[in-house]
C-alpha cells in the first residue's frame, strides 16, 4: 500500500449524469483529492466534460488512462455491466478504485474483482451512499453497538421519482441497480447476521406495456436472516411525488428509523393546506452522502484505513439480489448462497 501525502489524482471513467456529477465533487468538494482525468468512450464526452471542469485529460481510450502513470486511482461510473471488468483492470494497473454499485453482477466477477484489489494492494470502495448519509449511519452505528437491541424487523424503501424510458434498462435492473442499495442497508440493520432466505415478487405496474419485454419497475422483497430477524425490501421505478429513500430498523430496545424525501426543513403552511419541497433527483437528495463517500475514499488511499463499503459488501448484497432473480423466475422462495 503506498500512502499518499499529497492529494489523489483521480481519473474518472464515465461521463454520463452520474459520472458528471462525481467529476463536480472531485473537481470542487473532496479534500485530499482532485480530478486529473476524465474518459468516456462516447466521441466528444470526455473532453466536453474535462473543458467544463477545467480538467487537462481527457481520453476516449479508457485503457490510456489506467496506463496513465499521473493517476493514482480510478472512479468507476460505466455502464454497471461492465464494471467488474474495470475495477479488474484498474486494480491489475496499480489503481486504487472506487465504483458505483454494483460491483459486479455475477458472484464470479465480483470474486474476481475482490482478488484483483487484494492482490495489487489497492483500496477497492463501492458506492453505497446510504451508509455515508447521516441518518442512516447513526442508524447503522446504534444497532452495531447494541443500542438498538437485536434487531427482529427491518425495512428498506426506494422510490425512483421517474421512469423516463423503460426501454433503456436492462432486464433485472430492480435487483442488481435499485434494491441493491436496501439489500446492502438491511445486511447492515441486522449486524452479524446472516441471510438465509428470500422470496421476490416483482410486476411492471409503472409500464406494463413493457413487461414482455422484461422489465420489471415494482418489487417487494421478503429476507429471513439466521437468528430469526425478517426484512423487507421495497422498490417501485415511479413515485410522482419525489425521490424517495427510507429504512426502519425494529429491536429488542426500540426503533431507528432514517432517510427522508424533503429538500429542505421548511414546512409551508398556507390556506391550501401544508406543504414541503421534495427532492427529485438522488444527487439532490443524498448530495452530502456521495461527497462524504468520496472523502472517505480519498482518506482511504492516503492513510490505509478500510473503506466502510468494501468489495465483500457489494458481494454479500450480490447474493440477495441473485437469489431474489431466481425466486422470481420460480416463484419460490430461495435459499441465500445455494447457488
Amino acid at each position: 500500500m503506498t500512502f499518499h501525502l499529497q492529494p489523489v489524482r483521480v481519473g474518472l471513467i464515465g461521463a454520463g449524469r452520474m459520472g458528471s456529477f462525481h467529476a463536480e465533487n472531485l473537481a470542487y468538494r473532496v479534500p485530499g483529492a482532485t480530478l486529473a482525468a476524465v474518459a468516456d468512450p462516447q466521441p466528444g464526452a470526455a473532453e466536453k466534460l474535462a473543458s467544463k471542469l477545467g480538467v487537462a485529460k481527457a481520453y476516449s481510450d479508457l485503457h490510456a488512462l489506467l496506463r496513465d502513470p499521473e493517476i493514482d486511482a480510478i472512479a468507476i461510473a460505466a455502464p454497471a455491466r461492465t464494471h467488474a471488468e474495470w475495477v479488474i483492470a484498474a486494480a491489475n494497473a496499480g489503481k486504487h478504485v472506487f465504483c458505483e454499485k454494483p460491483m459486479a453482477v455475477t458472484l464470479e466477477e465480483a470474486d474476481r474483482a475482490i482478488a484483483a484489489a487484494k492482490s495489487a494492494g489497492v483500496v477497492l470502495q463501492v458506492g453505497f451512499n446510504r451508509r455515508f448519509d447521516a441518518g442512516f449511519a447513526a442508524a447503522i452505528a446504534a444497532v452495531k453497538a447494541g443500542e438498538n437491541g437485536i434487531t427482529q424487523l427491518s425495512r428498506s424503501v426506494t422510490r425512483d421519482p421517474a421512469l423516463h424510458d423503460p426501454s433503456r434498462i436492462p432486464q433485472w435492473t430492480i435487483y442488481l441497480e435499485t434494491l441493491i442499495h436496501d439489500f446492502d442497508t438491511l445486511l447492515h440493520f441486522n449486524h452479524g447476521a446472516k441471510p438465509v432466505e428470500v422470496y421476490a415478487i416483482a410486476d411492471a405496474l409503472v409500464r406494463p406495456d413493457f413487461k414482455d419485454k422484461g422489465l420489471l419497475d415494482t418489487s417487494v422483497v421478503t429476507i429471513r436472516f439466521d437468528n430469526g430477524a425478517i426484512a423487507i425490501a421495497e422498490a417501485n421505478f415511479q413515485a410522482v411525488y419525489g425521490y424517495d429513500v427510507r429504512g426502519e430498523v425494529f429491536g429488542s430496545k426500540g426503533m431507528l428509523q432514517a432517510g427522508h424525501i424533503t429538500s429542505s426543513n421548511c414546512v409551508r403552511y398556507s390556506a391550501s393546506g401544508i406543504s414541503m419541497e421534495t427532492s427529485r433527483m438522488d444527487s439532490d437528495l443524498l448530495r452530502e452522502a456521495y461527497v462524504a463517500e468520496m472523502v472517505e475514499f480519498a482518506r482511504c488511499i492516503r492513510t490505509g484505513e478500510t473503506p466502510r463499503a468494501t468489495g465483500e459488501d457489494a458481494r454479500n448484497a450480490l447474493e440477495i439480489a441473485l437469489a431474489c432473480i431466481e425466486s422470481v423466475t420460480l416463484n419460490l422462495p430461495v435459499k441465500v448462497g445455494a447457488r
